[in-house]
């Protein structure tokens, strides 16, 4: 089959489409003939070798795709469609998934919508809900809401709690689809501080809770938008992972709650329970359409340098994804 590899850690231009073997699942686990996967910035740090927690050769956490071997007992059986994540290996024909981390597809959804929800939907699902504990008509601050993760934290906050929503992006089409998406209050962030604008829409009290990709460069703007025992999630670092000076006192004072969080490298005990819990809480909502995969471009295997480039350049609204072809 063929997989892409990365020859030596660097660029995209490392990125190498190869012949490899197909892989044996194990007790547990499945063959899925993929039709799709989802670019990542964890591929693109793996692709760096910025992280070392990924084993497998070949780049690639989610994908979607047809069941073509099951090793043990499971509830999926050869010719399902199914959508999850994997532990590595995904920009390929064929992936080994855990069987208790794959997901139905919904009838309506194509193989290139599915490939975009596990990574985003489980990420967006984890920090809103298990860490962030958002609650009915709570106040959320989301920052990059135009990305992948962004996309469907508006989604899932607006559909399963009702939640006030503020955005943060960087262009007035970002915000847009942000809107569209259910946002209540959209900042630009190149044009206007949003502390302030956040402050402004909830009369000086702060956000109940913080969804924060930038990391440093935020770090006194998201300080002073937080409400008194406010809840701070940080899930990527875009923006810098070293703050210079830190005001412990004022997180202290206002008693905030600040958790850090990565997905990929959770157990796989971890993943399966995420997996579940969104799939008993989640599922209807994407069946009845109320909740919606974003998909800004989709570039087929033999251009996923490219791909990585256009994610590198902000230039996606949504999620990337490689079309991967008989």
């Amino acid at each position: 089959m063929k997989g892409v590899i990365v020859k030596i850690p660097g660029g995209p231009n490392q990125l190498d489409l190869v012949e490899v073997p197909i892989p044996k699942p194990n007790e547990g686990e499945l063959l899925i003939r993929v039709h799709a996967a989802a670019v990542n910035r964890t591929d693109i740090l793996t692709r760096e070798g910025k992280i070392g927690y990924l084993r497998n050769p070949i780049l690639g956490i989610e994908i979607s795709g047809t069941v073509v071997e099951v090793n043990g007992e499971s509830s999926f059986s050869i010719g399902d469609r199914v959508m999850g994540l994997v532990n590595g290996g995904g920009y390929a024909e064929y992936a080994i998934m855990p069987a208790d981390r794959a997901m139905k597809i919904p009838d309506s959804l194509s193989f290139e919508q599915a490939a975009a929800i596990p990574e985003v939907f489980l990420t967006a699902y984890q920090t809103l809900f298990w860490i962030g504990n958002l609650q009915k008509h709570e106040t959320v601050l989301i920052h990059a809401g135009a990305s992948g993760v962004g996309t469907a934290a508006i989604q899932l906050a607006k559909q399963l709690c009702d939640a006030k929503i503020i955005v943060t992006a960087g262009s007035q089409k970002k915000l847009d689809i942000c809107k569209e998406l259910g946002a209540d209050v959209l900042i630009n962030y190149k044009e206007q501080p949003f502390e302030e604008e956040v402050l402004k829409f909830t009369n000086g009290k702060g956000v109940d809770l913080i969804l924060d990709f930038i990391g440093a460069d935020y770090w006194e703007k998201n300080l002073a938008s937080a409400k008194v025992g406010g809840r701070w999630v940080l899930i990527g670092i875009l923006g810098g992972s070293e703050v210079k000076k830190i005001d412990l006192l004022t997180l202290m004072s206002k008693c905030i709650q600040l958790t850090g969080t990565l997905l990929t490298p959770r157990s796989d005990e971890y993943k399966s329970q995420l997996t579940n819990d969104f799939v008993k809480n989640v599922t209807s909502f994407l069946e009845q359409g109320k909740v919606r995969p974003i998909i800004d471009t989709t570039f087929s295997i033999e251009m996923a340098s490219k791909s990585h480039l256009y994610m590198e350049e902000n230039r996606n609204i949504g999620k990337i994804i490689l079309e991967i072809k008989e």
